[in-house]
């Protein structure tokens, strides 16, 4: 495993799922963890097991909808930490319906929260990694950014939005030593995946390839490729964690 001794990241939703999945297994890199979410309970959990793990970690309260609790929250983890090294904009959710169903604040606050939010994140610590000249920006996207999904034109447009943002930022920041990339994860067996009915769950293991649902641990191995040095000469990629779901 490459070491992330010496490096400072902030996991956002990393109080459960994916994003805690991250937390700790950056941490177990070596990164020390600034983990943000807004249920400050579940993030302490998540930071008692890291450093009962040898780590570091510190609680940040962050809605990731709100411009005003990001900037606050990103200036207390420089603060704290002197530095945000590794950003994992994993933070989103999910108001699915069909678009004639769909109210234009469902729409609105998807996009805001999925897309705007982590465009705020990225620029609230964007300027310790300019300072640094090195960086690892991860956006976590989605396999509907890619595919799209009947019932999810607003989830779908955000993380396609996403794949946009990271190429577009990737070309900005390159002389910088800053690069930015995205995981796309498909079928994971999470929280969110969990309210699906047993036949659609069905359905969706058919088309894998691979013959099962993904794991947080198999997004949370990627996450740690790229930010180690492994993946330097890598920039604008979107990484599929799908077991075969989509072949782009």
């Amino acid at each position: 495993m490459a070491s992330l001794e010496g490096k400072t990241a902030l996991v956002t939703g990393a109080s459960q799922g994916i994003g805690r999945a991250c937390a700790l297994e950056l941490a177990k890199a070596g990164a020390r963890i600034a983990l943000a979410a807004r249920n400050e309970s579940k993030l302490a959990g998540v930071a008692a097991e890291i450093t009962a793990a040898g780590g570091a970690a510190q609680v940040f309260a962050i809605d990731i909808a709100s411009e005003d609790s990001i900037k606050a929250g990103a200036k207390a983890a420089i603060a704290h930490f002197g530095s945000i090294d590794i950003l994992v904009n994993n933070a989103g959710i999910t108001k699915d319906t069909l678009l004639l169903r769909m109210k234009r604040a469902d729409w609105d606050s998807v996009i805001q929260t999925n897309l705007t939010g982590q465009f705020l994140m990225t620029q609230a610590v964007l300027s310790s990694m300019l300072k640094a000249r090195w960086g690892r920006i991860i956006n976590m996207t989605s396999i509907v950014g890619e595919t799209g999904q009947a019932g999810q034109a607003n989830y779908a447009a955000s993380k396609a939005g996403l794949i946009g943002f990271t190429k577009a930022l990737a070309r900005e920041l390159a002389s910088r030593s800053i690069t930015v990339n995205a995981v796309a994860p498909g079928y994971i067996e999470t929280a969110m995946t969990g309210v699906l009915e047993e036949k659609q769950l069905e359905a969706m293991l058919a088309q894998i390839p691979l013959g099962r649902a993904g794991t947080e641990q198999d997004v949370a191995h990627a996450v740690r490729f790229l930010a180690s040095e492994e993946a330097a000469y890598i920039t604008g990629h979107t990484l599929d964690v799908n077991g075969g779901m989509h072949m782009a």
